[in-house]
This record gives structure tokens, sequence and C-alpha cells, in this order.
């Protein structure tokens, strides 16, 4: 009698155990297919027209090529699948040693692969990983080959040859007979300009390739934005309508022969301009297409990789990659705003993990992309000047859809030398803007209002509070000196001044609080000194007459009694032709005088009431919550 477990027979569970066993078995081969495979990507293409014939000169001397559409409308060929990306790295290896690919062939998964164009029809992805047996046999197919035969010929060859940024080096090529030279392309105004019915027919008549070019060179251009599928509907029908109005032909939505090479061979054309290809920037942990025909790589200088300008495109680029927390995630965000490339108008974005920096100017453009992930930062910029503005648009649609994050960071010391580190005007090789000139200020009421001379904000297209805070000027007395400025977003400052209730007895100690240096410091430094005058030299009665050492970016500072309440302002040292006043003579416009400029600005200064002596150590401390820094700029 057989025994029952919950309604089965132990024959039943043991007959199931078995099934269930051997249907393991037989699905791991497909289990195993449907995980992800590596290859070895050789090198992509801008045209599936070059890209194919590259990848018949590639299959001919290493086998195993397979051509994928990629990011950007870019063409890659690749070498596989491998099943692990070691083995991929080892015939990586093998094929550099044998010079057969380029030095910058990298190993990547199939993530980034998309529809497949060659072998026309294939379908590489979903094939079983090349054995080592499969490697070896293609190796030695390959040096037993002489020689390699050309690839067939394409029906329309592209107008010019393909650049050298295209092209694998030079040694790689294959021994083998020249090649016969093909005819030259016809003149445009040989070609047929058939009618509209006939130019119908012939449409008809193209491959699908043919067809999918059109498209290609239309999105190029910017007529299309639909998906590049051969397939002639409305939107590419409206498309070639567009594109013809723009070239000054009739709108009939059907290319003649003469009107589809001008559209080919101009794409051609601007291709081979751009020189777009893929760059693979492995110190910074950066993939992205780049147009190598208008940029060159020049160095590391973390936290970027510069590339500089070549063939006078008027363009640059920089590479952004550091590693950092959030804090300092913001505050490259904030650095890259201080430098000269990056043009202070224009729209800015910020979030918590991405922001994006557009500059305008009448001399240059910037557009800056960042991203936080992972504790890393990684990003791009692209630098141009007005006349690249046309290029500008299509080059970073191209750099923004390709751009990935690969493994590796820059060092924070890479690239970095004594004589840039000693240099506080510069940011990894990059100029730090700095203001046309920068004096003292200082906050007299809790709304961030601040008084500095007149001198301090003459001439400037746009005046900052401690170059963080954009202010507008609300008076200017040229009279007495005093300027009046309004922060444009209200600050709630930690002191403000409180001026003296009674004038102070003559040569009595006083101190005044400046930026001597400028924007050079971040806190202001205490001079000490005496008064010597309650008037200026020619009996000025809103004048104090001072005896101590200043800087002209003391100028704009306030002058404290021994209490700490302000008795006036440090005036610039003024011009005396034929005489040469001592170097310790300076002098200040009294506290009654700037009291006077803001009740006419509408402010409504504060009266101290405190008259015991403050140390020397508080004045410091307290000077330095209510002194600012005023900087020009242009």
């Amino acid at each position: 009698m057989k025994s029952t477990i919950r309604g089965l027979t132990v024959t039943d569970r043991i007959v199931k155990v078995l099934f269930a066993a051997c249907l393991a078995l037989f699905l791991t081969p497909l289990a195993a297919l449907a995980q992800a495979t590596h290859w070895v990507q050789v090198e992509a293409h801008a045209t599936l027209r070059t890209a194919e014939e590259f990848a018949a000169r590639y299959q001919q001397r290493i086998g195993n090529i397979a051509g994928f559409r990629i990011a950007g409308g870019w063409y890659a060929l690749a070498v596989g699948p491998f099943a692990t990306a070691d083995e991929a790295e080892a015939r990586r290896t093998q094929l550099l040693a044998a010079r057969e690919i380029r030095d910058d062939a990298y190993v990547t998964d199939d993530s980034i692969y998309g529809q497949q164009f060659w072998p026309a029809g294939g379908n590489a992805l979903a094939q079983p990983p090349v054995s080592d047996t499969q490697q070896d046999g293609n190796a030695q197919a390959t040096a037993d080959d002489q020689p390699a035969v050309e690839a067939p010929a394409v029906a329309d060859a592209p107008a010019t040859e393909p650049t050298a940024a295209d092209a694998p080096a030079a040694e790689t090529a294959p021994a083998a007979e020249p090649a016969a030279q093909p005819a030259a392309e016809p003149a445009l105004a040989d070609l047929p300009e058939e009618t509209v019915d006939e130019a119908r027919r012939l449409e008809y008549t193209l491959e699908r390739d043919d067809r999918m070019a059109i498209q290609i060179a239309l999105q190029w251009f910017g007529f299309y934005r639909s998906g590049i599928d051969a397939d002639f509907g409305p939107g590419t029908r409206a498309a070639i309508r567009n594109w013809q109005e723009a070239q000054g032909f009739d709108g009939s939505g059907y290319l003649t022969t003469r009107q589809r090479a001008t559209l080919l061979r101009g794409y051609d054309s601007a291709v081979a301009r751009y020189a777009f290809g893929p760059f693979r920037d492995e110190a910074a942990g950066i993939e992205m297409t780049l147009p190598l025909g208008m940029v060159a790589f020049d160095r590391h200088e973390a936290p970027f990789s510069h590339f500089s300008e070549i063939n006078n495109s008027g363009m640059r680029v920089l590479l952004i990659s550091q590693e950092g927390s959030q804090s300092a995630f913001y505050g490259l965000y904030e650095i890259l705003q201080t430098l000269e490339v990056i043009p202070l108008d224009g729209p800015r974005e910020r979030n918590r993990s991405s922001f994006t920096i557009d500059g305008r100017s009448a001399t240059q453009r910037a557009h800056v992309e960042a991203r936080y992930q992972n504790g890393e930062i990684k990003g791009w910029a692209l630098l141009w000047t007005p006349a690249a503005d046309d290029d500008a648009e299509l080059v970073m649609n191209t750099m923004r859809d390709s751009f990935r994050m690969i493994d590796g960071v820059l060092p924070s010391d890479m690239g970095a030398t004594a004589s840039t580190v000693a240099r506080r005007d510069l940011v990894s090789g990059l100029e730090v803007r700095r203001p046309e000139h920068s004096r003292t200020g200082f906050f007299v009421d809790s709304t961030g209002t601040v008084v500095t001379t007149a001198e301090a904000v003459q001439g400037c297209g746009r005046v900052t509070i401690d170059e963080a805070y954009l202010a507008n000027v609300r008076s200017v007395d040229a009279a007495t000196g005093i300027a009046v400025l309004s922060p444009q977003d209200p600050l709630v400052p930690l002191a403000f001044a409180q001026f003296a209730a009674a004038e102070p007895g003559l040569d009595s100690e006083v101190r005044v609080a400046g930026f001597s240096y400028q924007d050079t410091l971040t806190r202001p430094i205490v001079t000490f000194g005496r008064l010597s005058e309650l008037s200026g030299l020619n009996g000025e009665a809103d004048l104090r007459t001072l005896t101590l050492d200043a800087q002209p970016g003391d100028s704009g500072g306030p002058v404290f009694d021994g209490s700490g309440a302000v008795i006036g302002m440090l005036l610039p040292r003024p011009a005396t032709p034929g005489r040469m006043l001592p170097e310790d003579v300076n002098f200040a416009v009294s506290a009654q005088a700037i009291q006077a400029a803001l009740s006419g600005a509408g402010v409504s200064p504060s009266i101290s009431n405190g008259t015991r002596a403050m140390s020397p150590e508080m004045l410091t401390r307290m000077s330095g919550d209510l002194s600012v820094l005023v900087s020009c700029w242009n």
C-alpha cells in the first residue's frame, strides 16, 4: 500500500521532482541567454554608410563584428558577444597587441546597444557568447587572410572620405592591393530634377537604408523629430516639405534625385566638419560623444578635463569629475559662477541631484550640466563664442544625449602644479572672475542697507555685497562722497551701525574696519589711529582728519570711537596736485553727514547709547559682523 502526503502518493512526488529537475536543466541555456553579454566596442560613426563600410573591413579581418545604433544617432561597431567582462577584456588585449583595433576601444555591456544594423537582419544580442576556440580561430584567420577584401561599394557613397577620427589607426589596415578609386560624384546641376509624380515613384524604389539616411539628415538639420524607422509617414513628409521650402524648392514633400543629393551631401559635409566621435575618459569616468573636429583633449586639471579649441571652431569643452558630498555639489555650483568663462546673465537651476547653468554675454556663451550620484559629481560644460551659436545647439544636444557616467573619478590633486595652486585668480586652470575694484561698506539697519563711498560704485555695471548679493545703488551724494546701497534680496545682518550721540574728543583713539587687501581676505582688518582734527584741511565741517595708515580697500569703512559707536566713514585719499600729504593723513566724513544722507534715502539711522569702552577683541568681532565688502563689476 502506497503512503500519501497531502493528497499525493510518494511515487507521484518522485515523478514531479524528477520532472522539475529535467525542466531546470533544459531551461538553463535559455536563462543564460537572457543574461547581459559583454562586447569590445571598437569605434562609432556618425553615418550609417561609413559604419557599414568599416564593419565590412573589420569582419574580414577579425570576425564576430556586429553593428548597433546607440545614443545620439550614432552607429557602433563591436566584437562579441562574450559571457564575462574578463573574457571581453582578454579579446581586447589580444586585438590591441595585434594592432587590429584602435587604442580607445573598450569593454561594455549590451545595455547601450539598440537596433542592430550589421549584419542586416541579424540578432547578435541573442547569440551565445563567443568561445575561446572561436577567438583563436578568428585570430588565426586574420593572420592567414592575404589580402583582405574591400567592402562592397555603397550605392550612395558619402560626399567626403571618412575622417581620421572615424578610421582605425593607420597601422591596423591589412595589406591589400590598391583599391580602384570611385568615380567622382556628378555635380548637382547634372542630376535629374523629376516631376512630383516621378519623384513619388522614385521614392518607392529606395532601399530601407536610403530612406533612413534621409530621415537622419532631416533630423540633423532640425526638420525631423521622430524616430528613424524608414517609414515616410506624415512627420517625415512634413519634414521633407519644410526642408524643401527652406532650400527654395517647391514644398511637394517628395525628393527629386537632385534634392536628395543636396540633402545627403550637405549632411555628409556637416558631419565631416563636426567629426562627432565617442570619447571615453577613463580618468574622469565619463563617456560621451564630442565634436572632435572642433575640440581636442588638452589636459586633466581636477575637477576638469580640458578640451581646447581647434580649427577656429570657437568652442571649448570641460568634463567635470570629482568626489564629494551634497555640500560639495552645491559649492561647485557656486564656484562655477565665479569663473570668467561663465557669463553672469542667463538662467540657472539647481536641485538636490543636478544643476544647469546658462550664461550669455556679448562676447561669450556657456552651458553647464552636472549630476550628483553615489558620492560622485560629474558633468560637462560647453563654452563658445557668439559666432558659433548656430553650431552650439546641435553640439549640446549630442553631448547631452550621449553623456554617460562610468567607473572612475579625477583625484583632487590631478594636474595641479605649485604655480597654479598658488594663484588665487585661477581655479583648475580657469580664471576666476575678479571685480574692477573692491571697497568697504557697513550695514546701517536690520534689512541690510549699506553705506559706502561714492567712489566704490562709480561706473559700475554691477555692485555686490560680499561678492554674493547683488545690490542696487539707492543714492549717491557726490559732495560728501556717500553712497547708500540696498540689497536686491533683504539681508539680516548680525550687527549694524550705532552712530555716536556726541563728538569724540580731539586726539582720542579711533579704529577703522576695512578690507585693506580688497577681495583677498574674507574678514575686515581693524586699523588703529587718532582723531587729529574735527574738520578738513580747509575747514570742511563735514570732514574729520585722522592720523592712521590706510589702504584703498579701507575706503568706506566705519570709523569707531572707544565705545564702538560709529563717528564717521573713511574716505579715499583726496587728489592734491602739486602737494603730497603724509602717508598717515586720511579723512572721514562725519556721522552727522551720514545720518543726513540716510534720512534723505528713507532710512532711519540708529543712535548709540553706550559709553563704556569696548575691548579690541570685542570691537574686532563686532566690526566683522557689520562691515561688508562692496565690489564693482564690469
